[in-house]
């Protein structure tokens, strides 16, 4: 990359990143609003897909533009829905020189959207602010326990990559991963959290709602229980809803604490997208109340809550959740998604999906594998 415009949108946004980190306010609101008009101004200007879809909804990038007018705010920008990174290339630069590029799960029954994005350095700036700010607020050096593909073995796995990442930058050196090739290392795994709790060294276990399902019922067959280090903590990436079964919240928390020895507020559920840069993170406060679980996002990555066409719903009354990720100058800053939630002072609560939407994400490799878990179960031996 080295054109000025590219280079001058990247340099504002690890700019608001790099404050942020610093404990600064990262951007006010109308810094915010004018860096994502700006880039939405880019975008068009930079793929035909995305700019035929603004022409459509009456937008452009250029003022007077006989195709439409710049979104007055960024609230008005028009969002693709995610599931066009399967129909259309959706990106500001030759994908061929993309740093990374992640493919979403699917079904299947359905093609992989792809997310590419031109240099890795914005997605590590996002990922490791984020991260260190909701996952390691005391700077803990956790040795990290992942149950999620590792990234060495499948580079196209946005949440591989994630921690893959953190496990490298924020870890003690010994981090492992126990799922490949649709199998869950459970013996593995069990060896390497009894180590940890020889060396009192605290863990970080993160994997997808229906991998720590898979787990917890592996364990429960043999009746294997853990008490991790103090420190320890979970995080949990969601995908709660399968095609065939759903995990419910409460029970699973439930059944971490008391098989692996990680209170319920030590668990964090963080939501992401392959179609996204950004992160949200259960916040603090919230995982130690009574109600709902609230998740916080950086400043860079902000949530409407809209109807089904488009328009914005006050706060607390449920929707569709539209994200502008300020984070996504490679592809598209502002994505329409199936999941539904409302807006919750500074945070959003989700809801899940639309109920008859396809279940998409790193869950569903996951959920494959408690299914053959169960008929292996069921077999004699």
């Amino acid at each position: 990359m080295n054109d000025a415009e590219s280079r001058a949108l990247d340099d504002a946004f690890l700019a608001v990143v790099a404050d942020w980190s610093r404990g600064g306010e990262g951007c006010s609101e109308a810094q915010f609003d004018e860096l994502a008009r700006a880039t939405f101004a880019y975008q068009v200007g930079r793929n035909g897909s995305y700019a035929r879809f603004a022409a459509a909804s009456g937008f452009a990038a250029g003022s007077g533009s006989a195709a439409g007018r710049m979104p007055a705010t960024w609230r008005e920008i028009p969002a693709v829905p995610a599931s066009a990174f399967k129909d259309a290339t959706l990106a500001t630069f030759d994908v061929r020189g993309a740093e990374l590029e992640f493919h979403s799960s699917g079904t299947t029954a359905e093609r992989s959207g792809k997310h590419y994005i031109e240099r890795a350095a914005l997605y590590d700036a996002s990922l490791t602010a984020g991260f260190d700010r909701f996952m390691l607020s005391d700077g803990a050096r956790l040795r990290y326990l992942n149950l999620v593909p590792d990234p060495r073995r499948k580079p196209h796995s946005s949440l591989g990559y994630m921690m893959g990442h953190v496990s490298v930058l924020r870890g003690d050196g010994k981090a492992a991963y126990f799922f490949d090739d649709d199998r869950l290392d459970v013996a593995g795994f069990t060896r390497a959290l009894e180590a940890a709790c020889a060396e009192g060294r605290p863990v970080c276990i993160a994997g997808t709602a229906f991998a720590f399902a898979a787990l917890l019922e592996a364990l429960a067959s043999s009746g294997t229980r853990c008490a991790a280090p103090p420190g320890s903590r979970i995080m949990e990436t969601g995908g709660f809803k399968g095609r065939a079964r759903v995990v419910e919240r409460g029970e699973l928390y439930a059944g971490l604490a008391t098989t692996l020895g990680i209170a319920p507020e030590a668990i964090v559920a963080e939501y992401g997208m392959t179609e996204l840069v950004s992160q949200y993170y259960d916040t603090r406060a919230s995982r130690s109340a009574a109600g709902p679980r609230i998740k916080g996002s950086p400043p860079w990555l902000r949530t409407l809550v809209v109807t089904s066409d488009g328009r914005e719903v006050p706060d607390g009354e449920t929707g569709f959740l539209r994200h502008v990720d300020l984070g996504n100058r490679s592809s598209v800053v502002a994505i329409d998604t199936e999941d539904r939630g409302y807006r919750a002072g500074e945070g959003i609560v989700l809801l899940g999906r639309e109920s008859d939407a396809p279940p998409r994400g790193c869950s569903l490799d996951a959920e494959d594998l408690l299914a053959r878990q169960s008929q292996a179960a069921a077999v004699p031996r």
